[in-house]
């Protein structure tokens, strides 16, 4: 190669070097702003996860709090119930010890705090099982004997030692029977 061409070649790079360096300047610009532009929306999105955990934070309290509430005041309803049975035995109670008491009138009056205590808690769902008269179900009760029975079919409930109970269709306690054989 000749003098003439590296200085040819040479001149011809310091001419693209001042339009590289200015094309360099150029970009620059756009690339702050779009430097701006990704640090604003991160910063945007920074906020949005934060407001996300604080909803989702709040949430959690609310939940908790909602739970001991209904864990608190999951019986109130059931308690209202009961407690004109318990007034209902109370004057019950004072009846019997009055001048003239009867036994009769006891007897009614716990006739009818059994019928309101069986009302008051049918309103919540617990049924009497009571299967006197009724076919045999290993379901629904429970056989503490066998009993032959003239005039009676095998399987049968002829008596009942203790009734059971259901709370919304299902079953708490068998009722204990004895069945004919």
């Amino acid at each position: 190669m000749s003098n003439e061409e590296i200085e040819k070649t040479d001149s011809e790079q310091e001419n693209q070097a001042p339009d590289a360096t200015a094309s360099a300047e150029n970009e620059t610009p756009d690339l702050q702003t779009q430097l701006e532009e990704a640090l604003l929306k991160a910063d945007e999105n920074w906020n949005q996860v934060l407001l996300a955990r604080a909803d989702i934070e709040n949430l959690r309290r609310r939940q908790a709090r909602d739970l001991e509430n209904a864990h608190k005041h999951a019986l109130d309803k059931f308690v209202a119930e009961l407690m004109p049975i318990c007034d209902s035995l109370e004057l019950g109670l004072n009846a019997s010890h009055a001048d003239g008491a009867t036994l009769e009138a006891v007897r009614d009056g716990m006739s009818m705090t059994l019928k309101m205590l069986l009302d008051n808690i049918g309103k919540l769902g617990l049924e009497q099982v009571d299967p006197m008269g009724q076919a045999f179900d290993p379901e629904l009760h429970q056989a503490v004997s066998m009993q032959p029975v003239d005039g009676t079919e095998a399987n049968q409930v002829i008596s009942v030692m203790q009734k059971g109970y259901s709370f919304n269709g299902r079953l708490i306690r068998p009722a204990m029977v004895v069945v004919s054989q």
